[in-house]
């Protein structure tokens, strides 16, 4: 063995391969799951995108599958839906011996409220008499961004604990997004969002808990919270390539890196979450400082 053989584990290209890995990602048409999906395409895994429109999972696949060494493939359904579900894990089933990467992306926030008041009265108000500020509301943030975390992950557990065995021994890998609205002590006007995302994030923790640490499962849950990063919730809208931006100069005093996320910090993020076969039970912020300025709630 030369002396060059001892350093070729730490060649970039072993420290986080995913060449030939098969990977799934919800909401993977645009933002941050349209990312993900480049960032695992583009360095060879073959990636299934998930949503409930069609025609952007095509355009992505259009747009973004060419002249790369892995695939990008779309398949149309809505992970809100236990049936449904259980019908994306039968077509993977019959497509693939194991489900390498999962990674479910999903993300809403159906209200904003005014959170600053003179007096408690105007404060009540704001938050209490505001009429889109309802249980329903509440609600419908919540069941979509939790409890399909909890059923895609558990629908998934055999595939993924198969990874290992067609794999050299790499561990199945579910990276939750959830986002630093769950970490940060302030409503950021949303409540109910920051809520909900507190909520995934403990998910993850009791999910590789249980899967990893009390059954003995190789499959490793982590999550990813994203700060700011241009995606339709953020931004408002997409242009033509399913990409969304935001002005750079709108984030220059909120974080520590005087910007919005950029597409190649958050591949590197999924890399790293989808690779590092020690991460587990782990939240990754990737948010530019933004927690040192607003303050963690815990």
């Amino acid at each position: 063995m030369s002396t060059n053989d001892h350093n070729e584990s730490f060649k970039l290209e072993n420290l986080f391969s995913v060449k030939n890995k098969v990977a799934l990602i919800t909401g993977g048409g645009s933002g941050i799951g349209l990312m993900a999906t480049q960032a695992l395409a583009t360095n060879g895994a073959k990636v299934y995108i998930v949503g409930r429109t069609e025609e952007k999972l095509e355009k992505v696949a259009e747009t973004y599958g060419k002249d790369i060494s892995g695939s990008i493939i779309p398949i149309t359904a809505d992970v809100s839906k236990k049936d449904e579900i259980k019908k994306l894990v039968d077509t993977i089933s019959s497509k693939e011996k194991c489900l390498c990467i999962l990674i479910n992306n999903a993300g809403i926030a159906l209200n904003t409220q005014q959170t600053e008041a003179s007096s408690a009265e105007e404060l009540s108000k704001n938050l209490f008499s505001d009429p889109n500020e309802t249980f329903e509301m509440w609600t419908d943030t919540y069941r979509t961004n939790v409890p399909q975390l909890y059923f895609m992950t558990t629908a998934f557990l055999p595939l993924l604990q198969a990874a290992h065995k067609h794999n050299d021994n790499f561990s199945g890998a579910v990276i939750n997004i959830s986002s630093i609205s769950g970490i940060v002590k302030t409503s950021q006007h949303h409540f109910a969002y920051n809520a909900s995302k507190a909520a995934a994030i403990h998910l993850t923790t009791m999910l590789a808990n249980e899967i990893g640490s009390l059954n003995g499962l190789r499959i490793r849950v982590n999550s990813i919270a994203p700060g700011v990063f241009p995606s339709e919730m953020t931004a408002g809208e997409s242009d033509e390539k399913q990409k969304s931006h935001i002005p750079r100069e709108k984030y220059e005093d909120k974080t520590t890196a005087t910007r919005p996320g950029e597409d190649r910090d958050m591949a590197n993020a999924i890399l790293f979450a989808a690779t590092n076969q020690y991460l587990n039970g782990q939240t990754v912020a990737v948010d530019g400082g933004y927690i040192l300025s607003a303050g963690a709630g815990a």
